[in-house]
C-alpha cells in the first residue's frame, strides 16, 4: 500500500435523515438474516440430501455461497455503521471491501451463465446429461468461474490500489464501490474508468450471450415436446433461474439507465440495495417455493429434527 493524503473516507449511506436510520436498520437487519437462514438452508439440503446430488443443485449450492458472500461483504459494515453512527471506514478495509464485492459479483454473472448451459444440456440433451455434466466436469466449471472473475478483477484492482485522494474523503454511497471512490480521487481516472467498463461490459455481454443461447435452444426444444405435461414439466425445471436471471441482469440494465446525475446516484443506491439485499432473500425463495424436490427434502429434514426432538425429549 502506498502512503496517501486521506487515508479514511466517509460513507454517506443511503440517507442523511436522521429519522430513517431505524427502519433501514431494521430493514437491512431483517433481510440480510434472511438471506443467510435461507441461503443457508440451501446448502445444508443440498449438501445432506442423497436426492439433491445432481449437477443443477450443485451449481444452486455454488450460488447459495456465493450470495451469503455478496452480501456480508457490505451489508454487516452498513448496520455497524448505523448502529454506531460511525460513518468512516479505514482506506485498508474499503479497498478489500471494493474487492470481494466486485469479485462477488462478477463471479455469479458468470455462474448463472453456467447454470443456464445446465439447464440447456438437461432440457435438450437428457440422454447425455450424466455424461457431459459428470460431476468433474462440474467442479471444473465452478473453478473457471472464480478463475474468471479473478482474472477479470484483478488489472482495474491493481490501478485501483494506485490512487490517491486528497481533496475529498466523502463517499456517496452505503458501501465502498468503485464508481464512487474513483469519483474523489485527485489522480487522472480516465484510463482505470475504461478498463472497468470494458471488464464490466465483457463480463456482461459474455454471460448474457450464453444465457440468452442456452434459453432461445431451451425453448425451442420445449416447444417441440410433443404433450403439455412435457412441456410444463421441462418449463418448470428452468423457471426459478429465469427469474433470477431476470433479476439479477435486469437490476445491471436499470442501473445504467441514468435519466440525470443526481438521478443517478439514487437509482445506484436502489439498485445496489435491491443487489446486496433483497435479491439474497428472494433467490432462496424463488428456488425452494418452485421446486417440488427442494420441498420435498426441506420437509424430510423437518420430520427427522422434530423425531429427535421428541426422542430426545422422552429420554430426558
Amino acid at each position: 500500500m502506498k502512503n496517501h493524503t486521506i487515508t479514511t473516507f466517509i460513507l454517506l449511506g443511503l440517507t442523511n435523515d436522521p429519522h430513517l436510520q431505524i427502519p433501514i436498520f431494521i430493514f437491512l437487519f431483517f433481510t440480510y438474516m434472511l438471506s443467510i437462514t435461507g441461503n443457508m438452508t440451501i446448502m445444508f439440503l443440498t449438501l445432506f440430501d442423497c436426492h439433491l446430488k445432481t449437477p443443477m443443485y450443485f451449481f444452486l449450492q455454488n450460488f447459495a455461497l456465493l450470495e451469503i458472500s455478496f452480501t456480508s461483504a457490505c451489508i454487516p459494515r452498513y448496520l455497524y455503521n448505523i448502529a454506531t453512527g460511525d460513518r468512516s471506514i479505514t482506506y485498508n478495509v474499503c479497498v478489500i471491501q471494493v474487492f470481494f464485492i466486485d469479485i462477488f459479483g462478477v463471479i455469479e454473472f458468470f455462474l448463472l451463465a453456467i447454470m443456464s448451459y445446465d439447464r440447456y444440456v438437461a432440457i435438450c440433451k437428457p440422454l447425455h446429461y450424466g455424461t457431459i455434466m459428470n460431476r468433474r466436469v462440474c467442479r471444473n466449471l465452478v473453478f473457471c468461474c472464480w478463475l474468471a472473475g479473478l482474472m477479470i478483477i484483478l488489472p482495474p484492482f491493481t490501478m485501483f490500489l494506485n490512487l490517491k485522494f486528497c481533496n475529498s474523503n466523502i463517499v456517496d454511497f452505503f458501501f465502498c464501490d468503485a464508481s464512487p471512490i474513483l469519483s474523489i480521487s485527485c489522480s487522472d481516472t480516465w484510463l482505470i474508468e475504461q478498463l472497468v467498463i470494458v471488464c464490466a461490459v465483457l463480463t456482461f455481454i459474455l454471460t448474457l450471450v450464453c444465457v440468452v443461447l442456452s434459453y432461445i435452444q431451451i425453448i425451442i426444444t420445449i416447444v417441440r415436446l410433443p404433450s403439455a405435461q412435457q412441456r410444463k414439466k421441462a418449463f418448470s425445471t428452468c423457471s426459478s433461474h429465469m427469474i433470477v436471471v431476470s433479476i439479477t441482469y435486469g437490476s445491471c440494465i436499470f442501473m445504467y439507465v441514468k435519466p440525470s446525475v443526481k438521478e443517478s446516484v439514487v437509482i445506484n443506491k436502489g439498485v445496489a440495495v435491491l443487489m446486496t439485499s433483497i435479491a439474497p432473500v428472494l433467490n432462496p425463495f424463488i428456488y425452494t417455493l418452485r421446486n417440488k424436490q427442494v420441498k420435498q427434502a426441506f420437509k424430510l429434514v423437518m420430520k427427522i429434527i422434530s423425531l429427535h426432538s421428541d426422542l430426545t425429549f422422552q429420554n430426558q
